[in-house]
């Protein structure tokens, strides 16, 4: 008995792919291939992603300035600095982005007020600089992003590390604020990047894996199975990263 091929999947357009959110550069408490830049191109290869935003583990575990330093090195065009900021007089100084259209905070880590002063100050100046901020859900509250987005309405706020623990306190902001976006790094659960497209437009999810300190083979392997509108899965894919990238709302 001949057993037929199984029929071959269809092939549709080539998904342009953008990680909004990865780091480069050792870890901590783990050895990973993106220890450096030659290691975290090969991922990306592998996963046939074609561009990652990055920030420098450096950066995020330890000096700021030191991690945001490291950026200028990075020879691979795919690969797109991502400055984690500081403010205040013991920050990274007068950077607004330093040029760079997507930054990182991590308040938690550096250990300042999300929405103190000093950090009213850095968005402010980011707002008027167009330029868009990643920001951790899991580093500050509700009413730290709520505040935040509600005094910088021009500020783009892209919230990483969400999920179905803060869903509620999650659909209220983004009920309230149109410039907040979120990213696919932890939306694993049945069907909850179509939930948020659909609730919310596709323009407004952005794929991020998060890794190495997530896991990035899922969320890429989501892609390629969203139950969503051509048009919508390539706006998350790639195309809303790149819009913000380039300046645009």
């Amino acid at each position: 008995m001949t057993i037929a091929a199984p029929a071959a999947a269809p092939v549709g357009p080539a998904l342009t792919v953008v990680d909004v959110n990865r780091i480069l550069g050792p870890l901590p408490n783990d050895d990973v291939p993106s220890r450096d830049e030659d290691g975290l191109v090969k991922e990306l290869e592998r996963l046939r992603i074609d561009t990652a935003c990055v920030a420098h583990s450096h950066a995020v575990y330890g000096d700021p300035r030191d991690g945001n330093a490291r950026l200028g090195r990075i020879a691979d065009e795919r690969l797109r600095p991502v400055p984690v900021l500081v403010p205040g007089p013991l920050g990274t100084g007068d950077w607004t982005g330093g040029g760079a259209p997507l930054v990182r905070l991590c308040p938690d880590r550096h250990g300042w007020a999300a929405t103190g002063p000093y950090a009213l100050g850095l968005t402010a100046a980011l707002s008027l600089a167009g330029v868009t901020m990643l920001l951790d859900w899991g580093a500050v509250t509700a009413a730290d992003v709520d505040l935040l987005a509600g005094t910088r309405p021009r500020l783009r706020i892209v919230l990483t590390g969400t999920g179905y623990r803060g869903l509620r306190e999650l659909t209220e902001l983004l009920d309230t604020h149109e410039l907040l976006h979120v990213d696919t790094s932890t939306l694993a659960g049945h069907r909850q990047v179509e939930w948020f497209a659909q609730r919310y437009g596709a323009h407004r999810v952005l794929f991020g894996t998060g890794a190495p300190v997530s896991d990035d083979a899922g969320p890429r392997h989501l892609l390629d199975t969203l139950d969503l509108p051509a048009h919508d899965t390539s706006l998350i894919a790639g195309a809303n990263a790149l819009r913000l990238l380039g300046g645009g709302a």
